[in-house]
């Protein structure tokens, strides 16, 4: 009898399963249809009943059962008083930020090194000239500055001009601070990951600069000074 249960237990297990899996595959099929060119990640039943939770590169959407409604918005657990989108938003900005390669940021390391922050930056953005003109204080906490561009004018504007000069200067760093500090970098194009940068912003959904993305894949939109920054990477 007790066999037959396990039986009859693990067939409804295995039901339900193939149930679930034939209604994200029913969901995908119809998201397809309606966005022809989006690459959908994944497609997962989400904590509300009839929503489903779509991946799409960093970018999560909820989906009903038909797929033929797709919400963008943030899914807040009330009672536990959780934002869990951003919860999942963070863990996908976390794996992409990891993969990061060194040969594609601009790096002001700290000595000390106790963290890292990937800020996105407008070379001509008062902000992040003043965020950069106090490198020294965001490295004596500890703080490894990598630098991605994202001149908010767009592509082919002076601001883009200057991000690939800058990337394409014999001294990165120092080209970089010199146009921070609004003075003259001798115009050059190369190979660069300028677009790239622009593309990630894009993913990442950056309006404004500069914003700082942590290793745990957190985000902080603006200026933050140095002591404040070490603060919330500590957990404070």
């Amino acid at each position: 009898m007790k066999k037959l249960a396990h039986y009859l237990v693990a067939g409804m297990l295995g039901l339900s399963f193939s149930i679930a899996h034939a209604d994200e595959d029913a969901v995908k099929k119809s998201l397809s249809a309606g966005m022809p060119s989006a690459k959908i990640d994944s497609i997962k039943p989400s904590e509300v009943k009839g929503l489903y939770e779509v991946v799409i590169g960093s970018n999560i959407f909820y989906a009903s059962e038909d797929g033929k409604y797709l919400l963008q918005g943030r899914l807040v657990d009330l009672v536990a008083k959780k934002d869990l989108t951003e919860e999942k938003l963070a863990s996908i900005r976390k794996t992409v930020v990891a993969k990061i390669s060194k040969d594609e940021t601009i790096d002001f390391k700290s000595p000390i090194n106790k963290y890292t922050a990937y800020v996105f930056t407008d070379i001509d953005c008062g902000y992040c000239r003043k965020l950069h003109s106090e490198i020294d204080q965001y490295n004596a906490e500890g703080i490894t500055i990598r630098y991605l561009f994202f001149p908010r004018a767009g592509k082919g504007s002076s601001s883009y001009d200057k991000a690939i000069s800058v990337w394409c200067a014999k001294d990165r760093n120092k080209a970089l601070t010199s146009a921070k500090q609004d003075k003259p970098v001798e115009a050059k194009t190369c190979e660069n990951p300028i677009d790239k940068h622009m593309q990630l912003a894009e993913e990442f959904q950056v309006h404004g600069t500069p914003m700082i993305v942590t290793e745990k894949g957190e985000v902080f939109p603006g200026y933050i000074p140095a002591k404040q920054l070490a603060q919330a990477l500590a957990g404070e």
